[in-house]
């Protein structure tokens, strides 16, 4: 467990870069918070890290943003999902296949078919308003590997 404060958006967009440039195929990435923590900002540094010049938007009503680049980012947002099944639907299983990185907003939604190994990164609202806690958990060697970088 690795805990990092980020003090604006700008720094989480900074430390979301940093996570894309250690990031590897077949790799996910589940992220928890409230509306508003940050999810979609550290995602956009992820994607940036990654080298894709995409611009990056909350998969809230579309399910899944998908980015091309060198490593494919395959964008979730879950919130909305009321079963699971749904998410087998658009071929959940295929996004998961390797090839890309899979982020899942509001993980904690379907932790049932979560894969055995992921990154978990819990973020909070500091005291002031821009402060921003994430809590990077690992499940997996990669995963930990990746969290030494950090």
């Amino acid at each position: 467990m690795k805990q990092i404060v980020t003090n604006s958006p700008n720094e989480t967009f900074a430390l979301g870069k940093k996570i894309g440039n250690f990031i590897k195929p077949g790799m996910v990435i589940c992220l928890s918070g409230e509306m508003g923590a940050g999810k979609t900002a550290l995602t956009q540094g992820i994607v940036k890290g990654v080298g894709i010049e995409d611009y990056v938007t909350s998969p809230t009503y579309t399910i899944v943003n998908e980015y091309q680049g060198s490593i494919p980012i395959y964008h979730f947002d879950v919130f909305r999902i009321e079963d699971v099944e749904e998410l087998y639907e658009i071929g959940f299983e295929e996004y998961l296949d390797g090839q890309g990185v899979v982020i899942l907003e509001w993980a904690s939604y379907i932790e049932e078919i979560l894969p055995q190994e992921y990154l978990w990164i819990s973020i909070e609202k500091g005291e002031n308003f821009t402060d921003r806690i994430f809590t990077l958990n690992a499940k997996g060697k990669l995963y930990e590997d990746l969290i030494k970088e950090l």
